[in-house]
């Protein structure tokens, strides 16, 4: 990641769920890039506390559950509050579980309605909040972490696949009608993170089929938002960083 050269000093990012895996590669790659950086998780508060300390003085953790309306507008809140402006939102938070597509009854209300409640709604009510607060900087931005389950028929479940396929339509949506705040999403495929630690078998599969012959790691993606946050003109883009793996699915 490049070293800051004071262009983005000043200014402040959020990364929703950023105590671990692609959140926690971005905002290290965020704050090398002179961003004060705001990390967030609904748990791990500890790890998410010990990681804001790493990346400076200036940086801090706020501990709130996109999932729960007024968590997620709290945590907006507290951020202008504390760090005075936000420039740009970093929407990772997300949850999922691995059931087959054709298990309609391991697919529970329970999980469908957990699913949607926290990738689509409260990645929608932090964006919402967020959105008066980015008008008043320069070159605001919101860069959206979905997946290639959202772009294709695959995914850790059909609940999840629909999540991030309303991500990527509410990217293009918001580039529409919001500028000049720019909006983008980046859409992986399978990464290693603390989350799929246990997911043997897809990576396995994964690592067999991809051009590239390995899955992905955090910091791939993290580059990918890097460049969605740098990129002046970037707006409506949805990234995909897969390894071509969906070009041969």
């Amino acid at each position: 990641m490049p070293d800051s050269d004071g262009t983005y000093a000043g200014r402040v990012a959020l990364v929703t769920g950023s105590s671990s895996g692609i959140g926690a590669a971005t905002a290290r790659a965020l704050s090398a890039a002179g961003f004060t950086v705001v990390v967030n998780s609904v748990q791990s508060v500890e790890a998410g506390t010990a990681l804001a300390a790493e990346l400076g003085p200036e940086s801090i953790y706020v501990q709130a559950d996109i999932a729960d309306r007024e968590s997620a507008r709290g945590l907006i809140d507290e951020v202008v509050e504390r760090c005075g402006r936000l420039d740009v939102l970093v929407n990772n938070a997300g949850w999922t579980t691995a059931i087959r597509h054709d298990d309609l009854d391991g697919l529970t209300d329970e999980i469908f309605e957990r699913t949607i409640r926290t990738n689509v709604t409260g990645t929608w009510t932090v964006t919402k909040a967020a959105i008066p607060h980015l008008r008043k900087g320069t070159d605001p931005s919101v860069t959206t972490i979905t997946s290639v389950a959202g772009l294709r028929p695959i995914g850790s479940s059909v609940a999840y696949a629909m999540s991030k396929a309303a991500l990527n339509h509410m990217t293009k949506l918001l580039a529409k009608s919001y500028g000049p705040i720019r909006f983008n999403a980046v859409a992986p495929g399978f990464v290693d993170t603390p989350w799929t630690e246990s997911w043997t078998a897809q990576r396995a599969a994964v690592e067999a089929a991809s051009p590239l012959g390995r899955s992905s790691v955090p910091e791939d993606q993290a580059h990918a938002v890097l460049a969605c946050v740098t990129n002046t003109y970037m707006s409506g883009a949805i990234l995909t960083i897969d390894g071509a793996l969906t070009q041969v699915l």
